[in-house]
C-alpha cells in the first residue's frame, strides 16, 4: 500500500461513516458529499443525522443515515446489512466514531471505561466483524479507523482514553498485515487536538488545536492516496515521537509537572 502512486478515488464508491453526526465525521461527510459518491451515515443521534441529510440534499451525492449504537454487535450487524441493501456494496468504511472522558484517581470509574472502550475499541471491531465477509469475497475494500496520537503513551487523566487509542492503533496495524494479501487496505488515522464538540469539553492547553474542516481535508487527501498512516498536525507528531521514545522515567517526570499544573 506504502509503494503505490496511483489515487484512490471516491467518485461512483459507496462511503460508510461512523460517528457522522458531528466532529470529524460530519465534516468528512459534508465533504465527501462533493466527490460523488454514496455516502451510508452512521450514527447514535437521529436528529443530528437528518440535520445533516438535510443539509447534503443539494450535493452531488446519494445520502442515506443509520442510527446505530457502533458498540452494540447486533445493531451493527443490522446496518451494515441495510446499507448494503440500500447500495448493493460497501466499499470503504471510515470507523470513526469515538468518545472521550477525563478520569481521576478519586473518581475512578469502571463505567467510564467501559464506555469509552466498548465504543472506541469494539465499536471498530463490530464493524470489521460485519464488514469483512463482503470485503473479502469481493477481495477489495478500505477500512480507515480513526484512532489518535494519545496512543503515544498513558497521559495523566485520560488514561481511559489513551488505552482504547492505543488498543485501536494496534488492531489496526494487525488487521493492515492480515487483510493486505486480500488486497484490503486498512488505514489508521491518528489526528492531534481537533476542534470538535469532544475537544470542547477539555479543561486542559491543546497545543497545535486545529480546525476540524483542515483536518477533515487531510484525511481525505490521505485516503485518496491510500497511506498506511495518516497524522497530523506535524508538530504534534513529531512530540509524539519524541514521547514515545524516551525512557519512562523521563515520561513520568514530565507527565507529573503536567498534572501538578492543573
Amino acid at each position: 500500500m506504502g509503494l503505490k502512486t496511483e489515487r484512490m478515488n471516491f467518485r461512483d464508491k459507496t462511503v460508510l461513516i461512523t460517528g457522522a453526526s458531528s466532529g470529524i465525521g460530519y465534516e468528512l461527510a459534508m465533504q465527501l458529499a462533493g466527490k460523488r459518491c454514496s455516502l451510508a451515515l452512521v450514527a447514535r443521534r437521529k436528529n443530528l443525522l437528518e440535520e445533516l441529510e438535510q443539509k447534503l440534499k443539494d450535493k452531488p451525492a446519494e445520502v442515506k443515515t443509520y442510527v446505530c449504537d457502533v458498540s452494540n454487535n447486533e445493531a451493527a450487524g443490522r446496518t451494515v446489512k441495510n446499507i448494503i441493501n440500500d447500495f448493493g456494496k460497501i466499499d470503504v468504511a471510515i470507523l470513526n466514531a469515538g468518545v472521550g472522558v477525563t478520569t481521576s484517581i478519586k473518581n475512578f470509574d469502571a463505567g467510564k471505561a467501559a464506555y469509552v472502550l466498548n465504543i472506541n475499541v469494539l465499536g471498530i471491531v463490530n464493524f470489521v466483524e460485519k464488514l469483512l465477509p463482503s470485503f473479502l469475497e469481493r477481495k477489495e475494500g478500505i477500512i480507515a479507523g480513526v484512532s489518535s496520537l494519545a496512543d503515544t503513551r498513558g497521559f495523566p487523566g485520560t488514561g481511559f482514553y489513551c488505552a482504547s487509542k492505543a488498543a485501536a492503533s494496534t488492531l489496526l496495524e494487525s488487521l493492515r498485515v492480515e487483510l493486505k494479501p486480500y488486497n484490503i487496505s486498512v488505514i489508521t488515522v491518528k489526528p492531534g487536538f481537533i476542534r470538535t464538540p469532544m475537544t470542547a469539553k477539555n479543561k486542559f492547553k491543546m497545543p497545535f488545536l486545529m480546525d476540524v474542516d483542515k483536518a477533515a481535508k487531510i484525511i481525505i487527501k490521505g485516503m485518496e492516496k491510500e497511506k498506511r498512516v495518516i497524522q497530523f498536525p506535524f508538530p504534534t507528531v513529531v512530540g509524539a515521537k519524541f514521547l514515545r521514545i524516551i525512557p519512562g522515567f523521563l515520561f513520568e517526570f514530565f507527565a507529573s509537572k503536567q498534572l501538578r499544573a492543573k
